[in-house]
Protein backbone atom coordinates (compact mmCIF):
# COMPACT_ATOMS: atom_id res chain seq x y z
CA UNK A 1 0.00 0.00 0.00
CA UNK A 2 2.29 2.39 1.16
CA UNK A 3 3.94 1.87 -2.67
CA UNK A 4 1.18 2.30 -4.59
CA UNK A 5 0.25 5.48 -2.45
CA UNK A 6 3.68 7.05 -2.59
CA UNK A 7 5.51 6.04 -6.01
CA UNK A 8 4.44 8.71 -8.08
CA UNK A 9 5.42 11.41 -5.84
CA UNK A 10 8.62 9.50 -4.25
CA UNK A 11 9.38 9.44 -8.80
CA UNK A 12 8.42 12.98 -8.57
CA UNK A 13 10.89 14.46 -5.32
CA UNK A 14 13.67 11.75 -5.37
CA UNK A 15 14.02 10.20 -8.86
CA UNK A 16 12.88 6.74 -7.74
CA UNK A 17 9.37 4.97 -6.96
CA UNK A 18 10.25 2.84 -3.91
CA UNK A 19 12.15 6.38 -1.64
CA UNK A 20 9.54 5.76 0.48
CA UNK A 21 8.73 1.81 0.60
CA UNK A 22 12.52 1.48 1.42
CA UNK A 23 12.42 3.67 4.27
CA UNK A 24 9.32 1.74 5.78
CA UNK A 25 10.75 -1.28 4.89
CA UNK A 26 14.10 -0.50 6.71
CA UNK A 27 12.20 0.97 9.89
CA UNK A 28 10.09 -2.72 10.27
CA UNK A 29 13.07 -4.41 9.85
CA UNK A 30 14.80 -2.65 12.91
CA UNK A 31 11.32 -2.14 15.40
CA UNK A 32 11.40 -6.45 14.66
CA UNK A 33 15.38 -6.54 15.76
CA UNK A 34 14.11 -4.13 18.49
CA UNK A 35 10.94 -5.96 19.40
CA UNK A 36 12.77 -8.98 19.41
CA UNK A 37 15.90 -8.19 21.44
CA UNK A 38 13.18 -6.76 23.69
CA UNK A 39 11.11 -8.91 24.26
CA UNK A 40 14.29 -11.53 25.66
CA UNK A 41 14.97 -9.17 28.41
CA UNK A 42 13.61 -10.23 31.60
CA UNK A 43 10.65 -8.10 32.66
CA UNK A 44 11.83 -7.42 36.24
CA UNK A 45 14.40 -5.01 34.89
CA UNK A 46 11.65 -3.06 33.40
CA UNK A 47 10.67 -2.83 36.80
CA UNK A 48 13.61 -1.91 38.56
CA UNK A 49 14.17 1.15 35.84
CA UNK A 50 11.06 2.12 35.65
CA UNK A 51 11.41 5.56 37.09
CA UNK A 52 14.36 5.87 34.47
CA UNK A 53 12.22 5.07 31.62
CA UNK A 54 9.63 7.53 32.72
CA UNK A 55 11.80 10.52 32.62
CA UNK A 56 13.69 9.31 29.63
CA UNK A 57 10.19 9.37 28.00
CA UNK A 58 9.70 12.54 29.25
CA UNK A 59 12.32 14.07 28.06
CA UNK A 60 12.37 12.44 24.81
CA UNK A 61 9.12 14.25 24.47
CA UNK A 62 10.38 17.70 25.41
CA UNK A 63 13.14 17.54 23.01
CA UNK A 64 10.98 18.53 19.87
CA UNK A 65 11.80 22.01 21.62
CA UNK A 66 15.02 22.46 20.66
CA UNK A 67 16.22 24.10 17.92
CA UNK A 68 17.99 22.23 15.09
CA UNK A 69 16.26 18.45 16.81
CA UNK A 70 12.55 19.38 16.55
CA UNK A 71 11.39 18.95 13.21
CA UNK A 72 7.91 20.77 12.52
CA UNK A 73 5.78 19.30 9.35
CA UNK A 74 2.60 20.94 8.56
CA UNK A 75 2.77 23.30 11.22
CA UNK A 76 2.67 20.70 14.04
CA UNK A 77 6.67 20.21 15.83
CA UNK A 78 6.08 16.36 16.34
CA UNK A 79 9.20 14.93 15.43
CA UNK A 80 12.68 14.30 15.99
CA UNK A 81 15.81 14.57 13.41
CA UNK A 82 17.49 11.27 13.45
CA UNK A 83 20.76 11.09 11.06
CA UNK A 84 19.77 7.29 9.88
CA UNK A 85 16.47 8.29 9.19
CA UNK A 86 14.20 11.61 8.07
CA UNK A 87 12.23 11.55 11.68
CA UNK A 88 11.11 9.96 14.43
CA UNK A 89 8.08 10.77 16.76
CA UNK A 90 9.15 10.64 20.14
CA UNK A 91 5.82 10.19 21.36
CA UNK A 92 5.68 6.88 19.85
CA UNK A 93 8.80 6.12 22.20
CA UNK A 94 7.22 7.39 24.95
CA UNK A 95 4.00 5.29 24.67
CA UNK A 96 6.08 2.10 25.07
CA UNK A 97 7.57 3.91 27.99
CA UNK A 98 4.95 4.75 30.06
CA UNK A 99 3.40 1.60 29.84
CA UNK A 100 6.44 -0.12 31.25
CA UNK A 101 6.24 2.67 33.83
CA UNK A 102 2.65 2.56 35.23
CA UNK A 103 2.64 -0.96 34.92
CA UNK A 104 5.56 -1.30 37.03
CA UNK A 105 3.90 1.66 39.85
CA UNK A 106 0.76 -0.43 40.07
CA UNK A 107 2.62 -3.71 40.46
CA UNK A 108 4.55 -1.79 43.47
CA UNK A 109 1.24 -0.47 44.85
CA UNK A 110 -0.98 -3.52 44.01
CA UNK A 111 -2.23 -3.05 47.93
CA UNK A 112 -2.41 0.83 47.85
CA UNK A 113 -4.03 0.68 44.33
CA UNK A 114 -7.36 0.88 45.24
CA UNK A 115 -6.93 4.43 47.74
CA UNK A 116 -8.00 7.77 46.25
CA UNK A 117 -4.64 9.22 46.23
CA UNK A 118 -2.44 6.24 45.05
CA UNK A 119 -4.35 4.68 42.74
CA UNK A 120 -5.71 7.39 40.85
CA UNK A 121 -4.67 11.14 41.96
CA UNK A 122 -0.65 9.87 42.19
CA UNK A 123 -0.85 8.07 38.72
CA UNK A 124 -2.95 11.18 37.21
CA UNK A 125 -0.24 14.08 38.41
CA UNK A 126 2.49 11.49 36.81
CA UNK A 127 0.90 11.71 33.72
CA UNK A 128 0.17 15.24 33.56
CA UNK A 129 3.75 16.12 32.30
CA UNK A 130 3.33 13.92 28.89
CA UNK A 131 -0.29 15.28 28.45
CA UNK A 132 1.25 18.70 28.52
CA UNK A 133 4.09 18.14 26.30
CA UNK A 134 1.97 16.21 23.87
CA UNK A 135 -0.73 19.34 23.62
CA UNK A 136 0.82 22.05 24.50
CA UNK A 137 4.14 21.96 22.98
CA UNK A 138 2.80 18.98 19.75
CA UNK A 139 -0.30 19.59 19.21
CA UNK A 140 -0.51 16.08 19.47
CA UNK A 141 -4.20 15.24 20.02
CA UNK A 142 -4.37 11.51 18.98
CA UNK A 143 -1.35 10.45 20.79
CA UNK A 144 -2.52 12.30 24.30
CA UNK A 145 -5.84 10.35 23.62
CA UNK A 146 -3.97 7.01 23.32
CA UNK A 147 -2.31 7.36 26.12
CA UNK A 148 -4.60 8.81 28.46
CA UNK A 149 -6.41 5.17 27.23
CA UNK A 150 -3.92 2.99 27.47
CA UNK A 151 -2.69 4.56 31.29
CA UNK A 152 -6.69 4.44 32.20
CA UNK A 153 -7.13 0.84 31.19
CA UNK A 154 -3.20 -0.22 33.28
CA UNK A 155 -4.88 1.68 35.96
CA UNK A 156 -8.78 -0.49 35.93
CA UNK A 157 -6.52 -3.19 36.16
CA UNK A 158 -4.21 -2.16 38.65
CA UNK A 159 -6.46 -2.07 41.33
CA UNK A 160 -7.87 1.86 40.85
CA UNK A 161 -11.38 2.01 41.66
CA UNK A 162 -13.71 2.55 38.47
CA UNK A 163 -16.13 4.89 40.52
CA UNK A 164 -12.97 7.75 40.80
CA UNK A 165 -13.29 7.78 36.80
CA UNK A 166 -16.70 8.27 36.97
CA UNK A 167 -17.04 10.58 39.54
CA UNK A 168 -14.15 12.70 37.64
CA UNK A 169 -15.55 11.73 34.29
CA UNK A 170 -19.23 13.56 35.70
CA UNK A 171 -17.62 16.55 36.59
CA UNK A 172 -15.49 16.85 33.28
CA UNK A 173 -18.57 16.40 31.43
CA UNK A 174 -20.45 18.80 33.46
CA UNK A 175 -17.38 21.52 33.28
CA UNK A 176 -17.52 21.37 29.44
CA UNK A 177 -21.72 21.46 29.69
CA UNK A 178 -21.66 24.16 31.88
CA UNK A 179 -18.91 25.83 29.57
CA UNK A 180 -20.81 25.27 26.24
CA UNK A 181 -24.02 26.61 27.70
CA UNK A 182 -22.28 30.27 29.31
CA UNK A 183 -20.11 30.76 26.17
CA UNK A 184 -24.49 30.62 24.24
Amino acid sequence: MVLSASSPSALAITGSSYTYVSKQLLSAVIGIIAMFILSRIDYRIYQKYAVIIYVISIIILALVMVPGLGRSMNGAKRWINVPIFTSIQPSEITKLGLIIFFSAYFAKYRNKADSFKMGFILPIVLLLPAIGILLGVQSHLSASIIIVLVVAIIMLMGGSKARYFAIFGTAGVSAGAIRIICTC
